[in-house]
C-alpha cells in the first residue's frame, strides 16, 4: 500500500537541455491552421516567430499537454508560447475543468509564455455532450500581437494573463450559452461558473488560494492511489515544491527510497505500457517535465512529525516499464535518445527495474540500488 510520505523542496532556477526525440516544428502564418494540423508548431507573425503548443483542456491529464510544451523547449529563436483554455465544458455528460494557478506558475518557471483563451464554437456528439471545440482565434491573434511588443519576461506576461481570467471566464460562459442554444445541448450549470468568475477569479490572490486548495486535495487523492497503468515497487509520496517566482507546486513522487543515515533519496517518476515494451513517447515526455523539476531541486527535505530532515543527495530517475523486456529497433532508438538526455541533465533511466547505461556500441543494465 502507498503511504503518506511527504517532502518539501525548493527550486532557485532551471537549467536543462532538452533533446529527446524532438520533432521538426512546421511553420504556419495562419494560427487556426497551425492549431488544426499540429500540437506544437512555429507561428509566424510579421517578423516574429513563436514556438506554440496548445492544450485541449485546462486539465494537465488530457492529451499530454506537457509533451506538447516539451516539444517547444528546443526553440531559441523567439518566444515559447502555450495556449490554454480558461475553462472547458464538454456538456452535462462530460467533464468540466477550470484553469489552475500552478499550471501557469509552472509555465513561468519554464520560461513559457501563456496565452489564455476560450472556446467559441463546437460540434454536437449527443444530447449531453459536445466535441471539436474551437478557440476564438481572433482573440488569440490579438494576444500574439500584444506579445510581439512585450519586452519583459514570461513571469510578468503570465501575471498579466492571470489578471484577465475573470473577464475571460465571462466570455467563455457567454460563448457556451450560445453553443448550448445552437446545438441544443445541455451543459453544466453555467451560473456556478459565473460565480467562480465573479468570486474566485476576480483577483490573483483569490485565484491562487482557491487553486492551491484544489491542487492540494488532488495531490492527497493521487498519493493514496495507484493507477492501473502504474507499476510501483517503492513508496508513493507527496512533494510540495516552492520556487523563486512564488510558485508552490503540489506534486507526487511515484516511488521514493530514503536513506536518512546517508541523507540520500531516490525520487522516481514512473511510466508504464500494458501493450508495448516501452511507454509512448508522449508519456516519456510527460515524465521528462518532472525530470526538469526534480533535477533542479536546490533543496529537499523529508517531512516527518512536523520536522524537516534535509536530504543532501538527490537522485532523480525516470522509470519505464512495459509488457516485455524484448526491444525492437525503434525501442532501442528511443532508449538511446533518452539516455543521452539523462546524461546531459543529471538523472538516470530505469528500464524494468534496471539502471540503463550507455556503452560504446550497446546498452548495459545494472541492478537498481539506492
Amino acid at each position: 500500500m502507498p503511504t503518506k510520505m511527504m517532502f518539501y523542496g525548493k527550486i532557485k532556477g532551471i537549467r536543462y537541455n532538452p533533446s529527446f526525440r524532438m520533432p521538426k516544428l512546421h511553420e504556419y502564418s495562419n494560427l487556426e491552421e497551425g492549431i488544426k494540423k499540429s500540437s506544437s508548431f512555429i507561428f509566424l507573425l510579421g517578423k516574429d516567430r513563436f514556438a506554440v503548443s496548445w492544450w485541449v483542456s485546462p486539465k494537465r491529464t488530457r492529451s499530454y499537454p506537457y509533451a506538447r510544451v516539451y516539444n517547444t523547449l528546443q526553440f531559441n529563436q523567439g518566444k515559447r508560447v502555450t495556449i490554454i483554455p480558461v475553462m472547458k465544458d464538454e456538456g452535462k455528460d462530460g467533464d468540466r475543468d477550470f484553469i489552475q494557478w500552478d499550471t501557469i506558475s509552472l509555465m513561468s518557471l519554464l520560461g513559457v509564455y501563456v496565452i489564455l483563451g476560450y472556446y467559441s464554437d463546437a460540434s454536437k456528439v449527443s444530447s449531453g455532450k459536445i466535441t471539436d471545440q474551437r478557440y476564438d482565434y481572433d482573440y488569440l491573434k490579438s494576444q500574439f500581437e500584444q506579445l510581439s511588443n512585450w519586452q519583459s519576461d514570461a513571469l510578468h506576461w503570465n501575471m498579466s494573463q492571470v489578471n484577465k481570467i475573470g473577464d475571460l471566464m465571462k466570455k467563455a460562459i457567454e460563448a457556451y450559452e450560445r453553443i448550448s442554444k445552437k446545438l441544443n445541448v445541455d451543459l453544466h450549470d453555467l451560473k456556478s461558473a459565473l460565480t467562480k468568475a465573479n468570486e474566485i477569479y476576480k483577483s490573483a490572490t483569490n485565484f491562487q488560494q482557491y487553486s492551491r486548495s484544489q491542487s492540494k486535495k488532488a495531490q492527497q487523492r493521487e498519493v493514496l492511489t495507484i493507477q492501473p497503468k502504474e507499476k510501483i515497487s517503492g513508496e508513493k509520496a507527496s512533494i510540495d515544491i516552492e520556487n523563486y517566482l512564488g510558485g508552490l507546486y503540489h506534486l507526487t513522487i511515484d516511488e521514493v527510497y530514503v536513506n536518512l543515515e546517508k541523507g540520500a533519496a531516490c525520487i522516481i517518476e514512473a511510466k508504464n505500457s500494458k501493450t508495448e515494451s516501452l511507454p509512448k513517447e508522449e508519456d516519456i515526455k510527460d515524465g521528462l517535465l518532472k525530470m526538469i523539476i526534480f533535477t533542479n531541486l536546490a533543496e529537499l527535505y523529508y517531512v516527518h512529525n512536523n520536522s524537516y530532515i534535509k536530504i543532501n543527495e538527490i537522485k532523480p530517475f525516470l522509470k519505464l516499464t512495459g509488457k516485455s523486456t524484448s526491444f525492437e529497433p525503434k525501442h532501442v532508438q528511443i532508449l538511446e535518445s533518452l539516455m543521452k538526455e539523462a546524461e546531459d541533465n543529471g538523472f538516470q533511466v530505469l528500464v524494468n527495474e534496471k539502471i540503463a547505461k550507455k556503452q560504446v556500441n550497446s546498452t548495459s543494465y545494472l541492478d537498481f540500488t539506492c
